[in-house]
């Protein structure tokens, strides 16, 4: 009777606890690859993991960035090229999830008699600065013997780009899905000139926070993990369930979300103890080595992955 009452004590004050913890405030933008996010928030699974979390969408990365950086968000899913970026430029961002790899759900596309990326010389291409699409768009360029000069950046968001180029615009979009499928679905002569999957693990993206709150709150961590962790086995038990949960939360149709759905993989707890120890790191010194190509006046040098995960509680998960 007193082991049960003292069990009963302990789990009354651990809840009362978590109760009364501050939330984790997780900025994100409506990309599918963080789909089991809004998957945990659904079927209450961060609750389920003892972590209080809010939500908040961004359209941008940069004004995500400055959020992380101003302390009003603790947690961003943010691409691992924007880790890269952020890091050289003074923010502190730390990679500890990885949470997608994306291979035809990002692509540059065309209209009309753009039919390759040669074609693009001296024309107007929309895309974002400092995110997956400029990543991509960047390295589009190098493998066919061009640079950001030979065209003529119209900096816009991902979710603008496809409606940019659908309204006669811009000659060319860079952008991520659902907004490719969107735009291809909307008229005949839009095509997919050059996708992710040309360059497989270039564009991918991490659960990142500020190392300070990361060392400060190894609970609320773990939790943010194990409740990813639930999210990617409810989806890949309930495929039908949980693509309808990330379709509503990014706004597309099921019958342009479907096909997209198909050209991102998502990474459990166990594959990431399995990258991080291994390819992925790799990954992430290429992704720097492409971008200092590129784009050298911005990204001066390759920072080491040391430099840019923390691993503690992911490796104490794992064990």
């Amino acid at each position: 009777m007193k082991m049960n009452a003292l069990l009963t004590a302990g789990l009354f004050f651990a809840a009362v606890s978590s109760a009364a913890a501050d939330p984790v405030k997780l900025g994100l933008q409506p990309w599918l690859g963080y789909g089991p996010l809004w998957i945990a928030e659904e079927k209450g699974f961060f609750e389920a993991r003892g972590v209080d979390v809010e939500l908040t969408t961004f359209n941008w990365d940069q004004d995500m960035t400055a959020a992380l950086a101003s302390g009003n968000l603790n947690v961003i899913a943010s691409a691992t090229n924007g880790m890269i970026s952020n890091l050289l430029h003074d923010v502190d961002q730390k990679g500890f999830l990885i949470m997608d790899v994306s291979f035809e759900a990002d692509a540059v596309m065309s209209k009309g008699d753009v039919t390759s990326i040669a074609d693009l010389k001296g024309k107007q291409i929309a895309f974002e600065s400092g995110t997956t699409s400029d990543l991509l768009f960047n390295y589009a360029l190098s493998q066919n013997g061009m640079t950001i000069a030979d065209v003529t950046h119209v900096p816009m968001g991902a979710s603008e780009a496809g409606l940019a180029l659908i309204a006669g615009r811009v000659d060319a979009a860079v952008s991520y899905e659902p907004y490719i499928s969107a735009a291809l679905g909307q008229a005949d002569g839009f095509k997919v000139l050059y996708t992710a999957a040309e360059k497989p693990g270039l564009i991918s993206d991490m659960l990142t926070a500020n190392s300070e709150w990361i060392a400060a709150n190894p609970d609320a961590v773990r939790g943010l993990i194990l409740a990813w962790d639930d999210a990617v086995k409810f989806m890949r038990e309930n495929p039908e369930a949980g693509a309808e949960i990330i379709a509503t939360a990014v706004s597309s149709p099921m019958e342009e979300f479907l096909p997209a759905f198909e050209g991102v993989k998502f990474y459990s707890l166990a594959e990431n103890a399995e990258a991080l120890n291994g390819s992925f790191q790799a990954t992430l010194t290429e992704i720097g080595q492409v971008m200092n190509a590129t784009n050298p006046a911005e990204i001066t040098r390759v920072p080491a992955p040391e430099e840019i995960l923390s691993l503690d509680v992911l490796t104490e998960l794992s064990k």
